[in-house]
């Protein structure tokens, strides 16, 4: 596949300068992103346990309710550090990764090697089985009560009890069928070093969630288990609204980005919590460029993007193209763009930078 899906991607012009400057990592900013967001999943999980403490239980539900919206996003902090790109040093990069890894149940190993594919081939069938269309921006009346309370079965956007323990034990026990969505062994026949190491990974983050729910019984303080290991799977709600539109409905197949990722605008604690991935039409463009750039960057090739929406008009559009969908099931919405643009100067043609994914793709496949 990687010899023989060569796809020429349309990308904004924009000077080598300036792309070289919005790459440009920051640790002061890193720590602001990251060190938030932990300490918004600490302060939460402190405030769950002392409401239960008091007995004051309306307080515990909405402080436990936050504590498992602000961990869902450990999803988003998982993207942008496999990326490299948070942090200057390289070595911050891998701590915060394994960290947010370990908290939120989520295997770097496997989803590096899968996210690489999705962003050379984004939307292409035949080499993204990360972002498997058409999906489904369902409203379902059960469904959303799953995701406002405690998620069992898991769906588009959101990772429930079953799945996620069942995955990471067929890893661990060396089962790389299915390890992601459709990928299955495949992904490692080539590279089955990578695979070994997913497998210990996993067996790490089992062995972790196990430890904390056998000491928090032990002491007799379950609900340590349910802040530290079951965060995840409480209050997805909002995770679901803001993770599902990136490309839900939009073309397969086509070499621009603009046609098959979306830009949102959200409110701020909503951008923060998603680690600025609202502005992923730039992030697939130019993914080489960090998430505290992206608006800047935005505000530099905006004339040649397609508007972008807020939350609850994306969700509008969404809907109508389900609805669409179910009459021709082919249908797949055409974002207006503006036409083309030259390349600024010969330098930007010759600028690898531009096509960077960040130290996303594992060494074996890079």
């Amino acid at each position: 596949m990687r010899r023989n899906l060569r796809i020429k991607w349309y990308r904004c012009p924009i000077e080598p300068a300036k792309l070289r400057e919005l790459s440009r990592r920051n640790d002061l900013k890193g720590f602001s992103q990251a060190l938030g967001h932990l300490g918004l999943w600490i302060v939460t999980g402190l405030l769950s346990y002392l409401f239960l403490l008091k007995g004051s239980w309306f307080e515990f539900g909405v402080a436990i309710f936050l504590h498992g919206t602000v961990g869902s996003f450990f999803t988003a902090a998982h993207h942008e550090l496999s990326h490299g790109t948070v942090f200057e040093t390289k070595r911050l990069n891998t701590v915060f990764l394994s960290i947010f890894s370990l908290l939120g149940w989520l295997n770097f190993r496997v989803y590096k090697m899968s996210h690489t594919y999705h962003h050379r081939f984004t939307l292409f069938p035949e080499g993204d089985k990360e972002e498997v269309h058409p999906k489904t921006p369902s409203l379902h009346f059960l469904y959303l009560i799953q995701l406002l309370t405690v998620n069992i079965t898991g769906g588009e956007k959101s990772r429930g009890i079953i799945p996620t323990v069942k995955n990471f034990v067929m890893i661990a026990f060396n089962n790389l069928d299915n390890p992601m969505n459709d990928w299955d062994e495949a992904l490692y026949d080539e590279v089955p070093e990578e695979g070994i190491k997913a497998v210990n990974w996993a067996r790490l983050v089992l062995a972790f969630h196990l430890s904390i729910i056998f000491f928090s019984f032990v002491i007799g303080q379950p609900i340590i288990a349910v802040l530290v290991s079951g965060h995840l799977f409480i209050g997805n709600l909002l995770y679901y609204f803001v993770g599902t539109p990136m490309h839900c409905g939009l073309r397969t197949n086509v070499p621009d980005f603009r046609k098959c990722v979306r830009n949102m605008t959200l409110d701020p604690i909503s951008e923060f919590l998603y680690w600025n991935m609202n502005w992923h039409l730039n992030h697939h463009m130019f993914a080489a460029v960090p998430c505290y750039n992206l608006k800047k960057l935005y505000q530099l090739i905006a004339d040649d993007l397609p508007n972008p929406k807020n939350l609850l008009v994306t969700w509008r559009e969404m809907r109508e193209i389900l609805r669409k969908q179910q009459k021709y099931p082919n249908y797949e919405y055409d974002t207006p763009v503006p036409p083309p643009r030259e390349r600024i100067s010969s330098e930007q043609k010759k600028d690898i930078m531009a096509e960077s994914i960040g130290e996303l793709a594992p060494k074996a496949i890079a």
